[in-house]
């Protein structure tokens, strides 16, 4: 009886152990975008548990009148949230390589009634914005996905506010997501440096200003 009790129990942690180590050496070697269907499944319950949408914009930074950058907001949760917080005298862009993701982002946010959002598809290696634009720009378990990281980092870098911040979070259960040293390191290379980390071995955002 004991031993089926076990089996009961190790049995979904194995398997979610072995899909995570699967999907991890795929995405290693195949860098993709997140598919639009997978948008509601990202943001289940759980990890809206895990990392509440709006803690989530507190502890990234935004403040009201601010004018902030969502690269890959998913549905668009964590981007309402993040526009809810610079109110109506501050200003959410959103960008994705994917128009079908832009079109579930504007659908959500006006179902919301959240009126200051511009959702837009853009290249993140590319993106059309003048320098020095956006006092925040956020990430949330989306550095990973990018298959040219450095690239995207420098346009952040260009488009960012010399006193502005890059935010960046993720949550360890992605197969995406980067070792906090490995996410600092990267960064770095690109003309930041580390403001502050905050959270835990497995949700946690790291805070970067421009190199001065």
């Amino acid at each position: 009886m004991l031993k089926r009790i076990v089996l009961i129990i190790l049995t979904p942690i194995i398997f979610v152990i072995s899909w995570l180590l699967l999907a991890r050496i795929v995405r290693h070697f195949y860098k993709f975008p997140m598919p639009e269907f997978m948008a509601d499944f990202i943001t289940n319950p759980g990890r809206l548990k895990m990392q509440p949408p709006g803690e989530t914009a507190v502890r990234h930074g935004i403040q009201p009148g601010m004018t902030v950058l969502d690269i890959g907001p998913g549905n668009g949760t964590y981007t309402i949230a993040a526009a809810r917080q610079v109110g109506p005298e501050g200003k959410l862009f959103a960008i994705d390589i994917e128009p079908r993701m832009i079109e579930r982002v504007q659908k959500n946010a006006a179902a919301a009634g959240v009126g200051n959002i511009e959702a837009r598809v853009a290249d993140v290696y590319d993106m059309p914005f003048d320098d020095r634009t956006f006092d925040v720009i956020t990430m949330i378990a989306v550095l990973g996905e990018i298959p040219e990281p450095d690239r995207a980092l420098a346009e952040c870098h260009r488009v960012l506010q010399l006193d502005g911040t890059l935010a960046i979070s993720e949550i360890m259960v992605d197969p995406d997501s980067k070792r906090p040293s490995t996410l600092r390191r990267e960064v770095e290379a690109a003309g930041f440096q580390m403001k502050e980390k905050v959270g835990n071995w497995l949700i946690y955002s790291m805070l970067f200003g421009k190199k001065r």
